[in-house]
């Protein structure tokens, strides 16, 4: 795709990014481009390209090479894929990095303790440091090295950079000391002498400062770029949806299964009840109820006979279907929604991280300092060694073991904690987006709801028994696979415990069923089959059906023995605990919205029953207009969290500030959230938002003593009596400090 097109769109997979900020300066650099408008995504590594006029692909991928990084068109993504090669893909480009991590810690742990502890310290154990840390500072510390040259080539100073300096000053120092100083002397020990006094630096050593910050930067690299390679795990999770074979109806009337994939428009393909429907298509034979709520949200199955239109990935939950494919591939729904998803993942912005915010600025100053020393003590003749350690003093001092500390030991107690509790936290980007969330768009099935169908009440006629009508229609429904009767039946088994078998049963498509149970004629559907055998409901029925479907509920009507006996509410039932839920969302300073493909009765009803606002509520929206809703919510000001559970959720989930999963719903949509609620409670979303508020307090508490040690001891380095103890005991206890902060985040509790 080299040519020139007008208006044309790419995505683009960018490499090496290693931070957000390194994703800012490839977008303001496409976006310098003539007609070129550009959205640069650090967590999926891809930007999203507008252009037009005299640009090509070819000039584009040469403007992020240029800005020193890598670009190129990505693989299509597969229609479907159930070999798990994408998995295997990601360990591999996680390999090298997890490589150099376990070289680093390996090798780091015993320079650390030969510093620390004096005993450790025999005749030649400088040498050994030497040994151990320089392939932690050379070969894993490498990826540091090399974007701390790319920023600097574009006049920029991120975390990579402060590190990077830090590292390579402190054991090019120590190299010095050992070849040229004293520190090479056998028997040479670092005491524990925390005196104040200036020295020419030549007995000093830093190469644990060098090997324990690249480790503990390395750590929290790695996991960071271990959840954020999950990124596109909702889109695999999203085509691992679909039936993966399927049977065919060939043109001589013979059955052939051949895989999903291999579906042309026009085949006709046999669906059986509880098989998927393999692609989108019309129903040229048969009826059934099919069970769409993974797709639309819809509670309540949807009726469909010849000539109806049907989506693929939704269940067959009836009777035998024969169905004519009319879109496949990338033209079906759930492959549209899949796109969605992308494309909201895509343009969402990144969090950018803290510390390189902080570096922006630390960096500069901090080099800027150690010139400014080596200048000053050269000009009052202190002489050219003491300058250069009173320099070098500076970087060291100025690169904190708490800094590489500060985010992975919050994120891993405040991870772990909301484990715990049922609360998994995918990332640190994460935590960013729950201080300013001010909106909460609530899905309704499966959310608020319980998402399955559930006998709500029963309203028997006068002079007949409840027990009775659950019994008789509750054994004929337990013959019937459809949902709404599977309701029917596990209520009655519920409250009975046991029920009897029909000696006949005939299922209705579209109706309901009959059939004998104990000598008694049942009728259990919709009213028009009661009409049909001429059986009319008596006026408190009548008043009691009105007001369920009022309510937005589905009411069955139970006759036996040319009588009608009871009118059975059946709906989604509101979760136990929604109610709390909400008002504990709306004590966090959240507006809750109901936001549900179901209809606006349905709807309205839920709502009332939880407390939120009709005003709050948009009910009979598609998956497209639930994306549209929260980025409607997002052009009004607004910073949006959704909770959900289906994969008509994923995009929206996927586009709002902050994404909150049912870890009870779908692959695809835990995959697109950034937060999965374990228990299926709607109430640990309050405390997802507390924990992950808290954890974001504690990493920023954490960074702010990590660099205040060091900048209160940067002004004795820079006057020259920086004893490397102090050096020491500042980064000792700045790194104890943050782990005690981080271990605080252990006493959250749920409010429930």
């Amino acid at each position: 795709m080299t040519t020139t097109t007008t208006g044309a769109e790419v995505e683009l997979a960018i490499g090496g990014m290693t931070c957000a900020s390194c994703a800012a300066r490839v977008e303001k650099k496409l976006n310098r481009m003539d007609g070129v408008t550009a959205t640069v995504n650090y967590a999926t590594e891809k930007a999203k390209v507008s252009y037009g006029g005299d640009v090509s692909v070819q000039d584009l991928i040469a403007t992020v090479e240029a800005t020193g990084y890598t670009a190129r068109e990505p693989a299509p993504v597969p229609t479907r894929t159930g070999s798990g090669d994408d998995t295997a893909g990601t360990d591999d480009e996680l390999r090298p990095l997890r490589e150099r991590l376990v070289t680093a810690v390996a090798l780091a742990i015993p320079v650390v303790a030969m510093a620390m502890v004096p005993a450790l310290q025999f005749e030649y154990w400088q040498w050994l440091s030497l040994t151990l840390a320089a392939p932690v500072v050379t070969y894993a510390g490498w990826p540091f090295h090399k974007a701390a040259f790319t920023n600097a080539r574009h006049g920029a100073a991120t975390m990579d950079t402060l590190i990077s300096v830090g590292t390579s000053a402190a054991f090019l120092w120590s190299l010095w000391a050992l070849f040229l100083g004293t520190a090479g002397t056998p028997g040479m020990t670092h005491p524990f002498e925390l005196t104040v006094a200036r020295g020419d630096g030549a007995g000093n050593i830093y190469l644990e400062a060098a090997a324990g910050v690249t480790a503990f930067v390395l750590a929290g690299r790695y996991f960071e770029a271990r959840s954020k390679r999950k990124a596109g795990a909702a889109l695999q999770a999203l085509l691992e949806l679909g039936a993966k074979d399927v049977t065919v109806l060939r043109s001589d009337g013979s059955e052939q299964t051949v895989p999903a994939a291999e579906l042309t428009v026009g085949d006709r393909f046999l669906v059986r009840p509880g098989e998927k429907i393999a692609t989108d298509g019309t129903v040229v034979e048969g009826s059934s109820a099919v069970d769409a709520s993974l797709l639309t949200g819809e509670s309540v199955p949807v009726e469909v006979g010849v000539g109806d239109a049907v989506t693929g990935a939704t269940i067959n939950a009836g009777g035998r279907l024969v169905i004519e494919a009319t879109r496949v591939g990338a033209d079906t729904r759930l492959a549209r929604m899949a796109k969605l998803v992308e494309d909201a993942q895509n343009g969402k912005a990144a969090a950018q991280r803290l510390a390189d915010r902080i570096s922006a600025v630390f960096v500069p100053i901090v080099i800027a300092l150690a010139l400014g020393t080596l200048g000053f003590w050269l000009g009052n003749g202190a002489g050219l060694t003491a300058a250069f350690t009173a320099a070098v003093a500076v970087l060291i001092i100025a690169c904190p073991c708490a800094l590489g500390l500060a985010t992975p030991t919050a994120l891993l107690v405040g991870t772990g904690r909301g484990a715990q509790l049922g609360i998994l936290i995918k990332g640190p980007e994460v935590l960013e987006s729950t201080r300013t969330v001010d909106t909460i768009v609530l899905d309704k099935t499966g959310t608020v709801t319980t998402g399955r169908m559930t006998l709500l009440a029963v309203h028997a006629a006068d002079g007949t028994d409840e027990g009775e009508v659950l019994r008789l229609a509750g054994a004929l429904e337990h013959a019937s696979e459809h949902p709404i009767a599977r309701a029917v039946a596990d209520g009655a088994l519920e409250k009975l415990g046991s029920l009897p078998t029909p000696e006949d049963f005939a299922n209705l498509p579209g109706l309901g069923v009959q059939g004998i149970v104990d000598g008694h004629a049942v009728l259990v559907g919709r009213e028009r089959l009661i009409a049909d055998w001429a059986i009319a409901l008596p006026e408190d029925l009548v008043r009691a059906r009105t007001e369920a479907e009022a309510a937005g509920r589905t009411a069955i009507t139970v006759a036996w023995d040319g009588e009608a006996r009871a009118v059975l509410e059946i709906a989604d039932a509101v979760k136990e605990t929604s109610a709390e839920a909400i008002t504990r969302l709306r004590a966090l300073g959240l507006r809750p919205m109901l936001l549900t493909g179901d209809n606006r009765a349905v709807a309205e009803s839920v709502a009332r029953e939880v407390g939120i606002a009709p005003e709050d509520v948009v009910a009979e929206v598609l998956p497209q207009d639930k994306v549209d809703v929260v980025k409607r919510l997002q052009s009004e000001g607004h910073s949006v969290a959704m909770v959900g559970d289906g994969v008509n959720d994923a995009a929206a989930l996927a586009q709002a500030d902050l994404g909150l999963a049912m870890g009870t719903g779908t692959d695809a949509a835990i995959e697109a959230g950034d937060l999965t609620l374990v228990r299926g409670d709607l109430r640990a979303a309050a405390d997802a938002i507390r924990l992950a508020r808290r954890t974001l307090g504690t990493i920023r508490s954490n960074l702010f003593w990590a660099f205040a040690y060091n900048v209160a001891a940067l002004p004795l380095a820079a006057a020259g009596l920086l004893n490397p103890m102090i050096a020491g005991a500042a980064m000792a206890f700045s790194s104890v400090f943050v782990v005690a902060n981080s271990l605080r985040l252990r006493t959250f509790t749920s409010a429930h």
